[in-house]
């Protein structure tokens, strides 16, 4: 009889642990349910993307691997790349002619470029330094020093840039000594958004390319949250066939006109573009 009790309670427990397993499993299937739900929710979300027409084409040094560009007082300036090529350059931005241009070393890989309080700051690849020029004679006034990559730089605001390294992070930067202030983190709804390139503040917004893709990202400064995307895919038609260039990199901003320019690495031409509405992005 004893026997016969113990096995009534062991088959008590083990139905109820049954039932408690079950239990749990459905409040976890519940909560997952929910979670893919919020998920959903938020991937419906939709960002515009507009495309671009075409204003004007420049012509563009074709051996220009083009890392950074702004426009200043009339005139583009562009920074290109690749070891033992790697310049500082100022355009006439009807011609296309370089007006001035100053070679880096030969062992750096020249980068992002941005103007501020009348000097011009030059990253560097994987160098790990910045250079920083009189932006009239191009003489180079001192080298300061961070860690990572150097990708793309544009100013933040007054008083501080804004820096990318090829992730989706955007570091803001004292121009005085480097050191990183804050960060931001760049997001599509709820994706990062990495290979942040070239980079432009156009009216509080900050532009970048996307590396490897022929889109720009329009970044909320403040949040990290992508406003829209510009399509620029149609600048292709462009090119020859067969064209030896590398990707879409490069914007600048003419603040007094408000013209948006744009180029690539090798490529023949400097667009003047203007933004048309295309569809959304989901």
């Amino acid at each position: 009889m004893q026997v016969f009790f113990i096995v009534l309670a062991l088959l008590f427990f083990a139905c109820k642990d049954n039932k408690d397993e079950i239990e749990n499993k459905k409040d976890y299937n519940n909560k997952k349910l929910q979670n893919v739900s919020s998920n959903k929710e938020l991937t419906n979300n939709v960002i515009p993307v507009f495309s671009i027409k075409v204003l004007k084409t420049i012509p563009h040094d074709t051996l220009a691997f083009t890392q950074g560009l702004f426009f200043h007082d009339g005139y583009l300036y562009e920074s290109t790349g690749q070891y033992e090529h790697s310049s500082l350059r100022k355009i006439n931005p009807i011609t296309g002619k370089i007006e001035k241009m100053v070679n880096i070393g030969a062992e750096y890989f020249a980068e992002g470029i941005a103007l501020h309080n009348g000097k011009i700051f030059l990253l560097t690849w994987q160098n790990n330094t910045c250079f920083v020029f009189d932006s009239k004679t191009f003489r180079k006034e001192k080298e300061l020093v961070y860690a990572g990559e150097g990708w793309g730089l544009t100013n933040y605001d007054q008083q501080f840039l804004v820096q990318s390294d090829g992730t989706n992070i955007l570091k803001i930067i004292d121009p005085m000594d480097f050191s990183i202030q804050s960060s931001i983190a760049v997001f599509a709804d709820i994706y990062p958004v990495s290979n942040l390139n070239e980079l432009e503040n156009i009216e509080g917004k900050i532009w970048a390319n996307i590396w490897l893709k022929d889109s720009i990202a329009v970044i909320d400064k403040n949040s990290g949250k992508v406003d829209f995307f510009v399509d620029v895919s149609s600048l292709r038609n462009y090119l020859q066939p067969n064209s030896n260039v590398d990707v879409v990199n490069g914007i600048a901003y003419d603040n007094k006109t408000k013209k948006i320019f744009l180029t690539g690495k090798l490529w023949p031409y400097i667009f003047e573009i203007e933004l048309i509405q295309k569809s959304v992005y989901n």
